[in-house]
């Protein structure tokens, strides 16, 4: 026994140290692509604030302003740092920045995996290091940093290495002090040393902060006056500070068109309440073990009570990943997914393109700063699920056909329902790359894919006539002529795309989770087929064969050279046609109906769906009968990748979810009230 329990030991650090070695090797691959990329990038392109203050005619090589240009924003201070650099040659000092940027984003990933609260696993010790350097490679503040070369993970840098590499309050105190000196809204960390009980360090902080501004006023007085007067008086540095790069309250308020004194009152008073908050909460979580917590939260403090935030100075947000919130484990990543998803992917990506939800889409970072800053509800280490979240709760497995099925037996069907935001997130995110991908596979407009696009349709168009099933221009003639059949088509075909697809998801989700997670996955993967077969194949619909003679009844007759298919015309590919995901999505609902569906009538009901979208397609000439075809086939890959996955679908009521996972939550309370002897 002793000799299984040692070789099982053997095999998990195995598995370990392969693991950790794939994670190191993502890390460095996505290093070099990043070094690519603003290597690849034409001169004048690329690093074009480094070569503002450097060139030539930089603003640190001559005697004027160092203000004079509006790619400068940093401090004077850090201007008089910067300045030797100007004897560099702008070559070698390009590649020496990048690539030094570069061992800063590693030393910062090393610097918060080792700051992690204890206790750590083996596991997360091994792990925790590559994953971080690969968020911090990721993340939009250090790619914008490598492409403009930016100074803005030195002050982050520093504060971490004086609050968990280096020992002796003052040493840690001259840091925060320097990176102050650079990033003046990093003097909050001076409040959380003096209430943590560091208060020879926070006067240290104090005291290094003002000796590196007087020593920048003494040399640079005239810069001085332009940033402590005008910049902090809220005319911003770097562009307008109503500007969307600008997430910070100051910019937040301007944009939602507050301005003069009643915008300065409203921001130093809401300024004031978010530093406050932030640096309670920041000491609760120093006090209770967290303090990498502790230095995000005042880090998110800092951006929002910063006159002007670019994006490149976001990366204190990113450090709130580390944070867990949550008592079941199925919520446990909801914080840490956002978190990076904010801060990896653009948020026209996460929110839809709809006016109304502007104001939350242009300051969604820094909502999440703030949320992270005031109202994140972290857990505490003293909480009994800190450590043991409530685990959740699986269906039993079904009995598979096939001995090989699943392949994955780990994806195990949970009972409760997925945590919202996460399906959100996910269905949103999934959708704006199915569009970018369904756009890029025509070269990123309508019209460089067109010849591919019609070659292709006259091939269809000559398979369906050997078949005898060209009956596209029968049918849309037909329509035609008959006026409530043809608006019947056009409005069943712009309205019930998305609309029947999403109950059908939300009636899964309230009422059979089991059920939503397996359909879920088979739309997805029928959706990811699709894109594959959008990228190989570019394909014309029937409306857009110009010697086919079908009549485009939705958006009317177009003319080819400039096409108008509606608002979305720069932003939709029109010839990802086969295979059809109007009549795949369809197909898909039919389906899901047809088999969780407890009537007879209600399986009707739902095959009539797919049934009357074929029609709309053909009708309307937005699609060839074999794009059905195709649509049909990707659904059934999408539902046969599901079952090899996962195996055959869980089942489970609501009801019973809902009654056990409530019993399980009430299992850690009666743990606590147990009497002890």
């Amino acid at each position: 026994m002793a000799n299984a329990e040692h070789s099982g030991a053997t095999e998990i650090q195995a598995r370990l140290r392969v693991a950790r070695l794939a994670l190191w090797l993502v890390a460095a691959v996505l290093a070099l692509r990043e070094v690519a990329v603003v290597l690849s990038t034409p001169r004048g392109e690329r690093l074009t604030d480094l070569e503002t203050w450097v060139g030539p005619d930089g603003v640190l090589h001559v005697k004027g302003s160092l203000y004079d240009s509006t790619r400068f924003t940093g401090t004077p201070f850090g201007g008089l740092v910067l300045k030797p650099l100007t004897r560099a040659a702008e070559q070698a000092l390009g590649w020496g920045w990048t690539f030094g940027t570069l061992l800063l984003v590693v030393a910062l990933g090393l610097v918060a995996a080792r700051a992690l609260p204890q206790p750590v696993g083996r596991r997360t010790s091994l792990l925790a290091a590559p994953v971080a350097i690969s968020l911090l490679m990721l993340s939009l503040p250090v790619r914008n940093t490598l492409y403009l070369g930016q100074t803005s993970i030195i002050p982050v840098l520093l504060v971490l290495v004086a609050c968990f590499a280096v020992r002796g309050e003052r040493v840690s105190g001259l840091l925060i002090g320097l990176a102050a000196a650079l990033q003046p809204t990093v003097l909050l960390f001076a409040a959380l040393l003096w209430f943590t009980g560091r208060r020879r360090g926070a006067l240290t902080t104090v005291a290094a902060f003002a000796a590196g501004t007087a020593l920048a006023w003494a040399a640079l007085p005239h810069d001085s006056y332009t940033y402590w007067v005008h910049h902090i008086a809220g005319t911003g540095l770097g562009g307008p500070a109503d500007d969307l790069a600008n997430q910070s309250l100051h910019g937040l308020l301007l944009r939602l068109g507050v301005s003069g004194p009643l915008e300065i009152s409203l921001f130093l008073a809401l300024g004031a309440a978010v530093g406050a908050l932030g640096v309670r909460r920041a000491v609760r979580y120093a006090r209770d073990g967290q303090l990498l917590l502790a230095v995000a939260i005042t880090g998110c403090a800092a951006i929002a009570v910063s006159p002007t935030t670019w994006q490149h100075q976001l990366l204190w947000v990113l450090l709130a990943v580390v944070g867990r919130v949550g008592k079941r484990a199925s919520d446990r990543y909801v914080w840490p997914v956002a978190v990076v998803v904010v801060m990896t992917l653009p948020t026209t990506m996460l929110l839809p393109h709809i006016s109304a939800l502007y104001p939350l889409r242009n300051n969604l970072v820094l909502l999440a700063a703030l949320a992270a800053a005031t109202v994140i509800p972290f857990l505490s280490r003293t909480s009994p699920y800190y450590r043991t979240p409530i685990p959740a709760q699986f269906a039993p497995a079904a009995p598979a056909r096939f001995r090989r099925v699943p392949l994955l037996p780990f994806l195990r069907r949970v009972l409760t329902r997925p945590n919202l935001l996460l399906e959100l997130l996910l269905l949103r995110v999934t959708y704006a790359a199915y569009q970018q991908v369904r756009l890029a596979a025509t070269g990123g407009s309508n019209s460089a894919g067109r010849a591919t696009a019609e070659k292709h349709g006259q091939q269809v168009l000559d398979l369906e006539r050997l078949l005898h099933i060209d009956i596209e221009h029968w049918a849309n003639h037909a329509v035609v002529k008959v006026d409530w059949l043809r608006k019947f088509f056009d409005f069943y075909y712009e309205s019930f795309h998305f609309v029947v697809p999403l109950s059908v998801l939300a009636v899964l989700y309230w009422r059979r989770p089991v059920d939503y997670r397996w359909a879920r996955a088979s739309l997805g993967f029928a959706t990811l087929l699709a894109l594959v077969g959008f990228w190989l194949y570019p394909l014309a619909p029937p409306r857009l064969m110009p010697a086919l003679g079908v009549i485009d009844t939705v958006h009317g007759v177009q003319d080819f050279s400039k096409p108008d298919y509606g608002t979305l015309t720069a932003l939709t590919n029109q010839y990802a046609a086969m295979p059809s995901l109007h009549f795949g999505w369809s197909l898909w609902c039919g389906v899901v109906i047809a088999v969780i569906a407890p009537r007879w009538w209600m399986k009707g009901l739902g095959l009539l769906h797919p049934l009357f979208t074929v029609s709309a397609i053909v009708a309307t000439g937005n699609h060839w009968v074999l794009d059905a075809v195709g649509g049909a086939v990707v659904v059934a890959g999408g539902f046969g990748l599901s079952y090899l996955f996962q195996g055959p679908r869980g089942r489970m009521t609501a009801v019973v979810a809902e009654a056990e996972a409530a019993d399980q939550e009430r299992a850690p309370a009666r743990r606590d009230t147990a009497p002890r002897s």
